[in-house]
């Protein structure tokens, strides 16, 4: 694995967002923050190894996201995709898939970013009872943490092993659990550890460009048509003043 300074990217997570007017204790709601970023950002059925992409042309950002891996996966890829995006210095187009071990250092700094990011050590800590602090996280807080940050059970005990709050031993027997069983028993909700609901979602303005340029007659009523189509929008013919109106 490559060497990196861990405590510099641990900043620069902090930094990225202050920049985006983020606390150091609150979740992320990626959505949201994608719209404020405005970053395009395409939800697709991609291969199984594949978790997304990213590429970066002069002030337009965007963003490819393997819609089959379960919500807390997505989250993930998109703020390993942000350090690509708007932290790393030399941006070059990057095919994804944050947690696999790489020869790569951009590819690891945008891992250890993106668990930075999503999951700031403040934050964490603010969430834990005190007593467990001393004496162990306990299964229920684990699932609480979890659900509140909106990160994979891996990601999570990953996290805190490097902010040392969990052993080389805990964390492996709490790498064994069956996640989704035991968090419903204890009332939690199971969608983060599901396949998210949101294939051919589109984040950002790319079917407000699409209309600019055909209302501009930049392109052929079929070309909009063709456009909105790839991101699962079937519209009727648009060339007539009913069709235009109720649009």
């Amino acid at each position: 694995m490559p060497t990196i300074n861990y405590e510099e990217i641990s900043q620069l997570a902090l930094d990225f967002r202050n920049q985006c007017f983020l606390n150091a204790y609150d979740a992320i709601d990626c959505e949201k923050l994608l719209l404020k970023l405005n970053v395009l950002t395409v939800f697709r059925p991609l291969s199984g190894a594949f978790s997304g992409m990213c590429e970066r042309k002069r002030n337009r950002y965007f963003m490819l996201i393997n819609s089959e891996q379960v919500l807390a996966r997505q989250h993930f890829t998109i703020a390993h995709e942000l350090y690509h995006l708007f932290v790393q210095q030399e941006f070059k187009v990057y095919l994804c898939n944050p947690g696999v071990q790489t020869k790569d250092v951009e590819e690891t700094k945008a891992d250890v970013f993106a668990a930075n990011f999503l999951l700031p050590e403040l934050g964490i800590k603010q969430m834990i009872p005190i007593a467990e602090l001393k004496t162990g996280i306990t299964l229920p807080t684990l699932f609480k943490l979890e659900s509140y940050f909106s990160v994979s059970h891996a990601a999570l005990l990953n996290r805190l092993k490097d902010l040392k709050l969990l052993t080389n031993r805990e964390k492996e027997a709490y790498s064994t659990i069956s996640v989704i069983q035991l968090a419903k028993t204890y009332g939690f909700d199971t969608k983060l550890y599901e396949k998210g609901n949101n294939e051919n979602l589109v984040i950002g303005d790319y079917a407000v460009l699409a209309r600019e340029k055909f209302e501009q007659d930049k392109i052929s009523e079929g070309h909009y048509i063709e456009l909105l189509n790839a991101i699962g929008i079937h519209l009727p013919a648009y060339n007539n003043e009913e069709n235009q109106n109720s649009y």
